[in-house]
């Protein structure tokens, strides 16, 4: 192809640096004469002139008028200099037309999901722009979506092409036809390619058929209304576009006269999570709707599209099923609806999940009233880990079949041979990603080991805690137990009850015992020792797993080999007539690609997956033995409790027996002058430190008489009865604390003890 310069007066471009062509003119890569900046010049055919004045002026008038982020920016208007009409000088946009980025191999299965959601959100606020400036686009598909990327290397999806657009109010309509036939509204189908004379207008929702149509392809890779034979069968694409029910999104005939195979769902191999599916399913169904009535208005879709990108969105690793799934709350929902996501999307009763982030339970980082806007940040690589403490398996996803490598047939045909070296790069890249997701799965199942870990040992450690808290209360309610006896000196049934109280509290004593040395043994091997972490160190160390492989990086270089080929076959398809050395080349280019992707294939079924699979069974069996552990916490836990409620008891049996005692001792005149005399001493004074007179019928205590005799007696039984009121209100405080102890640490795990026990 000859190269020719052409310009106008501030820009110059070539006419071989096509970026695009269409049916009324050409894009070309240019440059600013002044600056050196590089800009898209749109120059007009003479199809183009031939149309009538007003209509090739209204694209100058549409560009003037929007001015938007997620609209490519007009910088000038000039005459071509050599005479050939006016050119739309634009800004470049480097990352090429949707179009083209879903013609890579690498996205035939649609784009990735973070990149569909750049589309949707600025395909969504450029039509808006549009509509609130009264204009409808009327060619609206992936060609006419540019890929921008910003110095700062942002991606912005901005539209482009206004050859057909022009201005319309919200319920005026048009007559004109324009479009692309695979994303045209039924009606305009079958007036503009059907040739059928309908006497029938159109209004600016006919660009949300269009939109519904580009989302789709965008999600899929694929288009959604496929007859067989593709856009030849045109009788057969009416029929599925008007006949198909509503809530359907795809209608795919895949034999000559066969039946239409119809779906309400995104295909298998859309890179969505299930998450994400459940809220742009809907939207597309919407949108592709025949009927105007069922079809949404622009406004609905704008709201739709808001609510979606508003959402908080909550990353969640599900261990026994190795499986990563999204979570779309309302930014004002709360833990309860999160547990109902979850739910729906996993089948795992709420009472049965354990969600733990940074070695905590998320409800503990949570409270039960915090709104999702108010969650930790989660990402894939750093996600919440869901376990069901009611399942000790961990099975891998199941996945869709991969597609084969295509055979590559004797003899050299450029067209054919590039046609099947792009499919070869389809495949490699669909094993690359697969052997990518498996690698995060090795990562993520390395770090549920060491989340759940960390649980247990934060757990063993605040139960721990608690239990020598309590021995601490042992220590007082024995020495109060100890002062009501002596208080109780010349009070038979007293002195009983206090014997009692004696007996329960070393019966407790020896129940707490063989709960409490459980849980320091727990403590030593699973805190101290770090036996289950190390446990599973030693399996893992002996697993060949993808990520001391290297294998993404080794699937990665596979790929760029199969490219490499795929472009060498598009060199030779350009050039037509090849020479003897170059088919000797070609030939060895096809033994490359069929090489290629052999050992691609060995590598994710013989290498990456089983080393995975391996490693989910390690999982399992490490899971099973810490959740034993996890059971004997929660058992041990309830028996600590049982002895805080004994506690308390006791405490409230000595409180009641003082409370009788004091009201017997106050009846002697001289002990109740006594008492009322003092007042109770603010803090405790330790019976360690208190000595107990011996005071006997004999005198041998002071030799005062039996009066003083009797008024000491007295006078120590008030000394026990003051240090008791004081002894019980340290014991009610301590226990307070416990009581918080107990409620933290009963709040740390599910109630599913009894379950369990069952």
């Amino acid at each position: 192809m000859n190269s020719f310069l052409r310009g106008s007066m501030n820009y110059v471009w070539c006419t071989t640096s096509v970026l695009g062509k269409g049916s009324t003119g050409a894009v070309f890569q240019g440059v600013n004469k002044h600056n050196g900046e590089p800009v898209a010049v749109k120059t007009f055919n003479q199809l183009s002139h031939m149309r009538p004045q007003d209509v090739q002026m209204r694209e100058f008038e549409v560009l003037r008028k929007v001015n938007h982020n997620n609209i490519v920016k007009l910088l000038d208007i000039e005459d071509d200099q050599e005479g050939r009409g006016k050119v739309i000088v634009m800004e470049l946009c480097t990352g090429g037309s949707l179009f083209n980025i879903l013609d890579d191999p690498e996205n035939t299965y649609g784009l990735p999901q973070k990149e569909f959601l750049l589309v949707l959100e600025h395909l969504s606020a450029g039509m808006k722009h549009l509509r609130d400036n009264n204009l409808v686009h009327r060619d609206l598909k992936p060609g006419n979506i540019m890929k921008y990327i910003s110095e700062d290397g942002q991606t912005v999806y901005k539209l482009t092409d206004f050859g057909a657009a022009r201005e319309l109010g919200e319920n005026q309509q048009f007559a004109s036809l324009y479009g692309t036939e695979e994303y045209l509204h039924p009606d305009m189908y079958e007036r503009a390619v059907l040739r059928k004379s309908i006497n029938r207008s159109f209004t600016a929702n006919v660009d949300l058929w269009s939109i519904g149509v580009t989302l789709y392809h965008v999600a899929t890779g694929n288009l959604p209304f496929r007859p067989y034979g593709g856009r030849k069968n045109k009788e057969t694409m009416y029929h599925i576009t008007t006949k198909k029910a509503p809530g359907v999104i795809s209608g795919t005939q895949t034999s000559e006269n066969g039946p239409i195979e119809w779906s309400k769902q995104l295909p298998a191999h859309c890179q969505l999570k299930e998450g994400l599916k459940q809220l742009v399913t809907p939207l597309m169904a919407g949108l592709l709707e025949e009927s105007q009535g069922r079809m949404w208005s622009f406004d609905k879709f704008f709201l739709e599209v808001q609510n979606i990108l508003n959402k908080t969105v909550l990353h969640i690793f599900y261990v026994n099923r190795a499986t990563s799934i999204e979570v779309y709350l309302e930014p004002e929902q709360t833990l309860v609806h999160l547990l109902e996501h979850i739910l729906a999307q996993t089948d795992v009763p709420q009472a049965s999940q354990l969600l733990l982030l940074d070695n905590e339970l998320f409800a503990t980082k949570v409270d039960a009233n915090t709104s999702a806007r108010g969650y930790p940040p989660t990402d894939p690589s750093n996600p919440v880990m869901l376990f069901n403490i009611e399942n000790y398996n961990v099975i891998l996803p199941t996945e869709w079949d991969l597609p084969k490598f295509p055979t590559f047939p004797n003899g050299i045909s450029v067209e054919n041979d590039a046609s099947l070296a792009k499919v070869a790069c389809s495949v490699g890249h669909e094993c690359k990603r697969r052997v990518e997701n498996l690698s995060l799965l090795d990562t993520l199942m390395n770090k549920s080991v060491h989340q759940f870990s960390g649980f247990l040992a934060g757990f063993l450690v605040k139960l721990l805690k608690r239990t020598r808290h309590l021995e601490d209360i042992e220590g007082l309610i024995s020495e109060l137990a100890k002062m009501f006896e002596v208080a109780a000196s010349n009070h038979e049934t007293y002195q009983k009850l206090g014997a009692n109280i004696l007996s329960s509290y070393e019966k407790q004593k020896s129940d707490f015992q063989r709960v409490s040395e459980p849980i320091q043994q727990l403590y030593g091997r699973f805190v101290k020792e770090e036996s289950l972490v190390r446990e599973w160190n030693s399996g893992y160390r002996a697993l060949r797993t993808p990520n001391k492989n290297r294998d993404s990086e080794k699937a990665k270089s596979l790929v760029d080999r199969l490219r490499d080929s795929w472009q060498h076959m598009l060199r030779d398809r350009a050039t037509r007539s090849l020479t003897y050395n170059d088919e000797q080349f070609h030939v060895l280019e096809k033994v490359k690609i069929a090489e290629t992707g052999k050992r691609l294939k060995t590598l994710l079924n013989d290498g990456v997956r089983q080393a995975v699979e391996q490693e989910a069974e390690c999982l399992a069996d490490w899971y099973k033995k810490a959740q034993t552990i996890f059971l004997q916490t929660q058992f041990l836990t309830k028996d600590v409790g049982t002895y805080v409620d004994a506690l308390y008891e006791l405490r409230e049996q000595l409180k009641q027996h003082r409370e009788d005692l004091k009201e017997e001792i106050s009846t002697d005149g001289e002990v109740s002058k006594t008492i009322a005399g003092k007042s109770i001493p603010p803090t405790m004074t330790s019976t360690a430190t208190t000595t107990i007179p011996i005071v006997n019928g004999d005198g041998d205590g002071g030799g005062d008489g039996k009066g003083a005799l009797s008024a000491r007696q007295n006078q120590y039984k008030i000394m026990c009865f003051m240090n008791m009121y004081n002894q019980i209100k340290e014991v009610k405080r301590m226990l307070q604390q416990n009581s918080d102890i107990l409620a933290a640490t009963q709040g740390l795990l599910p109630d599913v003890s009894d379950k369990a026990a069952t």
